[in-house]
């Protein structure tokens, strides 16, 4: 592949608002996405009333109704104010927050959420609609975090752990060549938690360093073959936690994008280890892209 082949667009932006500062945020940053893309911006809000129980009067229904749109609104002409070029379109629903944005983000759009809702949980938990949204993916979701008008580290960081990992750095290739930033591929890989004998450990490090190596060293090579244009770079480190050398390695990204992944032994939606680690205490904001998702397609 000589770069030049067409590639993919991006998708518009679904970013949900709910009248929080992290979903401002969020929104904010998706509008900045939506830019850079070229692309449209959808805001969401869900009243949830489609479930609401009996005693919720028509009235009070339609009071729910109406302070959506005015938040939509207000939200809106927010964003029109830094982008005044930017389309914006806004989307009201009486359903669940994750189904909207699933549906409004349809087969390619990418959904933006805040780190948290309304709720009165720590700044350090995702809340219960961005889990939602991650866990049940079809399309790549960013959780915005970090702070609100972060400085510019001018990389994206791409978390590889194997081979599979192919789609989910092709997709922050993608969003590094929009940033005019390098991309930097990054592959930690933990100490075992019990040594064993000493001679066998000695006697196999090698050879289990080269194999880390050697995976991420395919991956760099078929990304810099996509992308020749782009500034790459391919780390490869040992630490005694997978999860924490990624949380210290985004205090030095604009975003990280990193392969969604079911934790083994579940039935049903849900988020591996090192991924919600990620989601709810990276410095910077956090793309998922699904395993089966768009960003995971081959185009060999």
């Amino acid at each position: 592949m000589d770069g030049t082949t067409d590639r993919p667009g991006l998708g518009r932006v679904v970013v949900g608002v709910d009248g929080s500062p992290s979903a401002h945020a969020a929104a904010m940053w998706a509008a900045n996405e939506a830019v850079l893309r070229g692309s449209g911006l959808c805001l969401v809000h869900t009243t949830g009333t489609d479930a609401a129980p009996p005693i919720l009067s028509p009235v009070e229904i339609d009071q729910y109704g109406r302070a959506g749109k005015e938040l939509l609104d207000r939200t809106a002409a927010a964003v029109a104010a830094r982008h005044p070029g930017l389309a914006v379109v806004t989307e009201l629903s009486g359903g669940s927050a994750a189904d909207s944005l699933r549906r409004a983000a349809a087969l390619s759009g990418t959904i933006v959420v805040g780190h948290r809702g309304r709720g009165g949980f720590s700044s350090l938990l995702l809340g219960s609609v961005g889990l939602e949204a991650a866990a049940a993916a079809t399309t790549p979701v960013v959780v915005v975090r970090g702070a609100v008008e972060p400085a510019e580290a001018g990389a994206v960081l791409a978390a590889v752990r194997d081979e599979n990992d192919v789609g989910c750095a092709r997709m922050a290739a993608r969003e590094a060549l929009l940033r005019k930033v390098t991309l930097r591929l990054l592959h930690v890989w933990g100490t075992a938690p019990y040594a064993g004998v000493r001679a066998a450990r000695r006697n196999g490090a090698e050879d289990n360093a080269r194999e880390h190596v050697r995976a991420l060293s395919e991956v760099a090579d078929r990304v810099h073959e996509e992308f020749p244009e782009l500034a790459l770079d391919a780390e490869g480190e040992k630490g005694h936690s997978v999860p924490g050398g990624l949380v210290e390695a985004s205090r030095r990204a604009d975003l990280l994008v990193v392969g969604g992944r079911r934790a083994p032994g579940y039935l049903g939606p849900t988020i591996g280890r090192t991924t919600l680690t990620l989601l709810q205490h990276a410095y910077c904001p956090v793309e998922l892209i699904p395993r089966h998702g768009p960003g995971h397609g081959s185009t060999s």
